[in-house]
């Protein structure tokens, strides 16, 4: 049986003794693609936070790669929102990249050349091979955020955490980052992708985990993005009908 890469039992996280999401129970294993679902300001960041050690567990219990989410901060990759950096800070795209190999060669450490042959294929992965010497601020938003992805998957992570990777990118930074995802998770990499974007969940997604303050759902896309459950999550939001697919109209 595969290992579990993410279990939570119970969990609730929240900030200063605040729960912000309750009743969490998830159990992910290696190479199975989780996508967390709910409107803006549900949680989902929250969630993600939480996995990576940065916001507190205030119930139950959460292991990460089968230690205590802190302690295994170094193990899984995380691609944040492109919004949370900032664009004009003087650095190379290669640079970005290489700063996902210091878990492997240290802080202080030159860097070698197996080093430098990961970010390379890194960055052919996401097809930025190009940009490598580009300043990271002059790209796209498509373009930085696969830049993002590559700095993630060149540390080698066993578990990948996506907080909204697709938020304002060009329809081929979106192919180029899906493609890479299914590799990824084709190779055992178990993933985590934060989205209110139904359509990315629904076709990218192996497990949906439908949140809204609280845990609505949990389980394959088909039991989980359904009119009840979506009209539970998402209160006043209408749900319609579009090309035979539920579609979710926030207010």
């Amino acid at each position: 049986m595969a290992s579990a890469a993410l279990r939570y039992t119970g969990a609730s996280v929240g900030y200063q003794g605040v729960p912000v999401l309750t009743g969490i129970d998830l159990d992910l294993r290696a190479g199975q693609r989780l996508a967390l679902v709910g409107p803006n300001g549900a949680g989902k960041s929250t969630l993600i936070k939480s996995m990576l050690g940065l916001t507190p567990l205030l119930g139950g219990t959460a292991t990460v790669l089968g230690r205590p989410p802190a302690r295994a901060r170094g193990l899984a990759g995380y691609v944040p929102q492109t919004d949370t950096l900032d664009a004009d800070f003087p650095v190379s795209v290669r640079q970005v990249v290489m700063m996902g190999r210091y878990r492997h060669l240290g802080w202080w450490r030159p860097a070698r050349a197996a080093d430098r042959g990961a970010v390379d294929e890194a960055l052919d992965r996401v097809g930025l091979a190009d940009r490598a010497g580009r300043r990271f601020g002059a790209l796209s938003g498509g373009q930085r955020q696969r830049v993002l992805l590559a700095r993630a998957i060149v540390s080698e992570p066993r578990l990948l955490l996506l907080d909204e990777p697709f938020n304002g990118v060009d329809v081929v930074s979106q192919e180029a980052i899906v493609r890479v995802l299914r590799e990824l998770s084709a190779a055992g990499t178990a993933l985590v992708i934060s989205t209110h974007d139904l359509a990315v969940a629904r076709d990218l997604a192996d497990l949906i985990c439908l949140i809204n303050g609280r845990q609505w759902a949990v389980g394959p896309v088909g039991e989980t993005l359904t009119a009840a459950t979506l009209r539970q999550a998402y209160g006043s939001a209408a749900i319609e009908v579009a090309d035979g697919r539920l579609v979710v109209v926030e207010p």
